[in-house]
């Protein structure tokens, strides 16, 4: 199920966490867009014969694209690559940079789910996170979407913020809930490097949430989610029946991907059975346009993977979501047998089970996942 990836890299603004390339302009719009069209076609060839199941406009910020602008990118992929007549098509969407009509543009181009970044309920946290909008304009956002026709809606949103507490968490959680989202994806606040909310923490502004603090949010959002019948079907996401993130999916089951776009990702195996291959562009929209104007691919990294890469993909990956293939892992890459008998000793202690030969994580795995996966790597 290989899957397509249009990096949008603009930004009205760059919220402090984020360490995902954008700019804070679209002024450069137009340019970008040429730059686009040229990649998409340079980049043609890879996926003759394939059918894809699903793209995902990522960001940045993708509803900053007019409906103009959706329409020609829609037309290059389709000139070029060959969509499932029922592809899942989902577009990143922040509260305040959309209205009914622009949702139904959007739609009518074919996008059928959105991903609506709300993050918090809670206008201090908000604030803080350096997003654009407030609470009621994410209320709206999501009213929006549904008076729109979209019949898949997924929100995101950021926990375990310096300082925060269960009851602040648990109501943004609440809200979200309220609103009948489809799919809901929760992640930690993490500190990743070169960001101002690592500098604010460099200059002791902020301390992060101690990692005891940090659990016990994890805990009681894994608590929440599931007696709201949801799905549990990776670390940081959850999905009423039949709404799970198909994209996301092809991701963790380590199904092929095309990305295009300044920073895009791609990973491919190539038809001819040589070695799978993993490449991501330059995160820098000048060099980007500049290369695909000379007629060149913007590449700024590219590998082959080894087998032991591919098997420790795999299991990272797999644990992460819906689970690992033992059999499977030791039929193509001779799993050692002391990680087959790690693999025993993690269902005795609960903190994953065995169902039909894969290992999946239990929601106390789930909270050691990362220690848990570094144990079965090779």
């Amino acid at each position: 199920m290989p899957s397509l990836y249009v990096h949008i890299p603009f930004c009205q603004r760059k919220c402090i966490y984020c360490d995902f390339y954008s700019i804070e302009t679209v002024t450069l719009m137009e340019g970008f867009l040429d730059a686009l069209d040229a990649e998409i076609a340079l980049a043609s060839p890879v996926g003759d014969g394939e059918t894809f199941d699903t793209l995902f406009f990522g960001g940045g910020t993708p509803s900053l694209l007019a409906p103009s602008e959706l329409e020609r990118v829609m037309r290059s992929l389709r000139r070029a690559f060959t969509l499932d007549r029922d592809a899942e098509i989902t577009l990143e969407t922040n509260p305040g940079t959309v209205s009914l009509e622009k949702l139904r543009d959007y739609r009518s181009l074919g996008v059928n789910r959105l991903s609506i970044g709300i993050q918090s309920f809670d206008e201090k946290e908000l604030r803080f996170l350096g997003r654009i909008h407030d609470a009621a304009e994410a209320v709206r956002c999501v009213e929006l979407a549904r008076e729109a026709g979209y019949a898949n809606v997924s929100v995101d949103l950021i926990y375990s913020l310096p300082g925060q507490r269960a009851g602040e968490w648990e109501r943004t959680l609440s809200k979200a809930l309220e609103l009948r989202p489809d799919h809901l994806s929760a992640y930690s606040l993490i500190v990743e490097d070169d960001t101002p909310l690592a500098r604010m923490v460099s200059a002791k502004l902020v301390s992060p949430n101690p990692v005891e603090a940090e659990a016990a949010l994890y805990e009681r959002t894994m608590d929440v989610m599931e007696r709201s019948g949801f799905e549990h079907y990776e670390v940081s996401n959850y999905a009423r029946p039949g709404f799970r993130s198909l994209h996301n999916s092809a991701y963790w089951s380590h199904e092929g991907y095309l990305g295009f776009g300044p920073s895009a990702h791609s990973f491919w195996r190539p038809v001819n059975g040589d070695a799978p291959l993993r490449w991501a562009n330059v995160p820098a929209l000048g060099r980007y346009c500049a290369e695909l104007g000379r007629g060149e691919l913007p590449v700024a990294m590219r590998e082959e993977l080894t087998r032991a890469q591919l098997c420790n993909e795999r299991i990272f990956l797999g644990l992460r979501s819906t689970g690992v293939d033992l059999g499977n892992l030791e039929d193509e890459f001779a799993l050692p047998a002391d990680r087959l008998a790690l693999a025993g000793d993690l269902v005795e202690e609960g903190a994953a089970v065995l169902e039909g030969g894969t290992l999946r994580l239990t929601a106390r795995g789930y909270m050691l996942c990362d220690e848990i996966a570094a144990r079965m790597m090779v």
